[in-house]
């Protein structure tokens, strides 16, 4: 399984490419793609299918035995973005000697220092001009070989370097791309990289949406190799844990499964392919009205749902022990995690707790918790935001990981298999 998940992650160094990743494994899985603006027709039991949005979300569903009315769903929420650098639009920037650096932005919260001094590469979305305005073609973009640098300048120019160095966003992180050679070169070493790749004319293209990430590939480390390195583990890890236990259950199943993978929850998730959209909302009405029911049937079934909202949660850093919560602060190694806050940013609460405990414990699974030290702020993730439009029982949870945003990030081996067999007694269920 650790193998499938560093396969996973070096195929998805951006959310458009883990959506891609993970539509190739659910067809593979029997699995259809339903098309949002047609009808979805009638369901039965058994039935697989998936949707997605905006190229970058994705929801997966298996139709349970009994009613959706009567049952509700068995959900697990994930995100498929990470904190990154975006490719800002006229992002050429020649300067002295020819050396051509790009415009960036940052995406999220990195651990900006992370990122220097590491062969880095583009991924994203090109969009084509087609014969319609209303409907481009999208390409996918993953430029596989190292092809830009985040460069620190010389120890000898900033002596305080290691006391700490307030980075600027717009200055310090502009990526080296490359040295013009002739004339046309200049301003077009990006275009030419992108039309280089996907074989198309430049003219051709009107638009797009590049990231950075590591080329380093995602790898086990330690002396036993209990240990997992690599970018995007928050919150990839928790994509493909939901992902290998909606396959791993398999069959009919007594209740309707749904693997909900949204965007943008490192900026708020406050977009139609985020959790603060309407979007998985419609669908599950959409399901219950595919097997004849009524609008208080849906509201009928949100009663009867569960949702685990799967997001990483911060394990205890053996150096920095003071920065943990003196009795409540998840260990590498530990088992899955459950998150409280008493401001309410995560949905967990005594009864939804009790209740993922019960699932850890009939998997064979230890359980942990996480709750802040008081004296530090905590973050926030996807389970509130959903019930705030579903008013779903639910719990956030999370594999514990170490320095999570940067650009590589530190997990367990053990921890990534607790989950997977704890999601999968829940979609059993």
């Amino acid at each position: 399984m650790i193998k499938d998940l560093l396969a996973f992650l070096d195929a998805s160094p951006v959310n458009f490419l883990a959506v891609k990743t993970i539509k190739e494994r659910l067809a593979a899985a029997g699995f259809k793609e339903m098309d949002p603006t047609a009808p979805i027709g009638t369901i039965e039991p058994g039935d697989q299918l998936f949707f997605t949005k905006n190229d970058s979300s994705l929801y997966a569903v298996r139709i349970g035995r009994q009613t959706i009315a009567d049952a509700g769903f068995h959900l697990i929420c994930a995100h498929c973005d990470s904190p990154t650098f975006r490719i800002k639009p006229n992002p050429e920037m020649v300067c002295e000697g020819g050396i051509t650096k790009l415009n960036t932005e940052v995406y999220g919260g990195p651990i900006m220092s992370t990122w220097f001094d590491r062969p880095l590469s583009l991924a994203g979305r090109v969009i084509l001009r087609t014969g319609n305005p209303l409907q481009p073609e999208t390409r996918l973009l993953h430029v596989k070989r190292p092809l830009l640098q985040i460069t620190n300048i010389a120890i000898h120019f900033n002596r305080q370097v290691n006391d700490g160095v307030k980075l600027s966003k717009q200055k310090d992180m502009l990526p080296l791309l490359g040295i013009v050679n002739d004339q046309l070169e200049a301003g077009n070493m990006l275009m030419n990289v992108i039309t280089g790749e996907l074989g198309v004319k430049a003219q051709d293209i009107l638009d797009f949406d590049l990231y950075l990430y590591d080329t380093a590939p995602a790898s086990t480390f330690g002396v036993h190799d209990e240990f997992i390195s690599a970018g995007r583990l928050d919150d990839l890890s928790m994509v493909h844990a939901g992902l290998m236990a909606l396959m791993m259950s398999g069959g009919v199943p007594e209740t309707t499964q749904v693997l909900a993978v949204f965007d943008n929850e490192e900026t708020g998730s406050q977009t139609k392919q985020g959790a603060g959209s309407p979007f998985l909302s419609s669908l599950l009405q959409r399901l219950v009205f595919a097997q004849g029911g009524q609008m208080s049937d849906f509201y009928r079934s949100v009663e009867k749902s569960f949702m685990i909202s799967a997001d990483n949660a911060h394990a205890w850093h053996p150096n920095y022990p003071e920065k943990f919560d003196p009795t409540n602060h998840p260990m590498l190694g530990g088992g899955p995690c459950i998150k409280f806050n008493a401001a309410q940013k995560y949905a967990s609460d005594a009864v939804s707790a009790a209740i993922f405990t019960g699932i850890c414990e009939k998997a064979g699974v230890p359980c942990q918790r996480f709750v802040n030290h008081s004296d530090v702020a905590g973050g926030s993730t996807l389970g509130n935001i959903l019930a705030s439009s579903l008013p779903l029982r639910g719990v956030d949870m999370g594999n514990p990981v170490l320095g999570m945003h940067s650009v590589r990030e530190t997990g367990s081996v053990a921890d990534h298999e607790y989950c997977i067999k704890a999601f999968t007694e829940f979609y059993k269920l």
